[in-house]
């Protein structure tokens, strides 16, 4: 039986990315691509591998020890595999390899799970046919709720399916997404929310539904709102290198802010080409697979997605 912890918030052991040289390749691949899969200005690649080597700079900063897994240059991802967040999940019984909801990224889950089966990471199953799901739809809130948006990318047959392989390892919190700005948009339950610590979440309420929010509050999570005018620049996609370690995307004043506020330590990284432009941020640029956790006695302990732990 596979144990694991299974956290959003959790101190950053092991993660897998793919470099920015490895996502787009080339000028030609991005002349190629950019128009249509609706980035909002064609990235420049010299100055988006500076942003993502200082990128990877500050993920080693909060998390010295960390270790990275890079994914391959391949023939069959376009350049939003620049993001693998969005295809797979981790969880205690291994990664679930995810059925993309954006055509153009059918070939991503494929080549996670590749690296996966090199690197010794266990794969419990795979979301398939008519069932779609999105690695950014999905956050935990505890290690036992698995927050699931019902959305453009994430549809019921997918969170079926997520159901079916989790089974009693977690309970499902089907969260209904808004239309928005409809289907052809980069809209994520984790473009309106990111766990922060145990206990602490930013987000944007405007776009949150009630229930979802009332049972955030229920659980004695804190939150920090990010102001209209910081949601566009992707002020509530933060990621949690540990709990109230965070990276985010400079030029969100207030958002940092209060996050600092809150008690948490903020990097602020340029990410004009790496993130505005393809709509990802920086929970979008990592695949988390272990993160640490504390045992009932207090120690630490890394655990991961399909990682075997004594039987109590």
């Amino acid at each position: 039986m596979f144990l694991g912890f299974q956290s959003d918030t959790g101190p950053l052991a092991r993660l897998v990315v793919k470099h920015v040289r490895d996502a787009f390749v080339s000028e030609a691949k991005i002349d190629a691509e950019w128009r249509s899969l609706g980035y909002t200005a064609r990235p420049d690649l010299a100055r988006a591998i500076d942003q993502y080597d200082a990128f990877v700079a500050a993920i080693r900063q909060l998390a010295p020890e960390v270790e990275i897994d890079f994914l391959e240059a391949d023939g069959t991802t376009t350049l939003d595999s620049l993001y693998p967040r969005d295809a797979a999940i981790a969880t205690s019984k291994g990664m679930v390899l995810c059925n993309m909801g954006k055509p153009a990224r059918a070939g991503e889950p494929a080549a996670e799970g590749q690296l996966f089966s090199q690197a010794d990471i266990p794969v419990c199953g795979a979301i398939s046919g008519a069932g779609h799901i999105e690695g950014g739809d999905v956050a935990w809130i505890d290690e036992h709720t698995l927050a699931v948006g019902r959305g453009y990318r994430t549809n019921e047959e997918g969170i079926r399916q997520l159901r079916a392989l989790l089974g009693d390892a977690a309970e499902i919190v089907r969260v209904p997404m808004p239309h928005y700005r409809g289907p052809g948009d980069v809209f994520h339950l984790m473009s309106i929310l990111s766990p922060i610590d145990r206990d602490l979440a930013l987000v944007y309420s405007p776009l949150m539904v009630v229930p979802f929010r009332e049972i955030l509050l229920e659980r004695g999570i804190g939150l920090v709102e990010v102001p209209d005018e910081e949601f566009d620049s992707m002020g509530c996609n933060v990621l949690a290198v540990a709990p109230r370690k965070c990276v985010m995307i400079d030029g969100n004043p207030v958002t940092r802010r209060r996050l600092e506020e809150a008690g948490c330590e903020v990097v602020a990284i340029d990410g004009s080409e790496i993130c505005s432009k393809g709509a990802g941020g920086p929970t979008c640029l990592t695949r988390p697979i272990l993160r640490q956790c504390e045992d009932v006695a207090g120690t630490g302990t890394a655990r991961s997605a399909g990682t075997p732990q004594p039987a109590a």
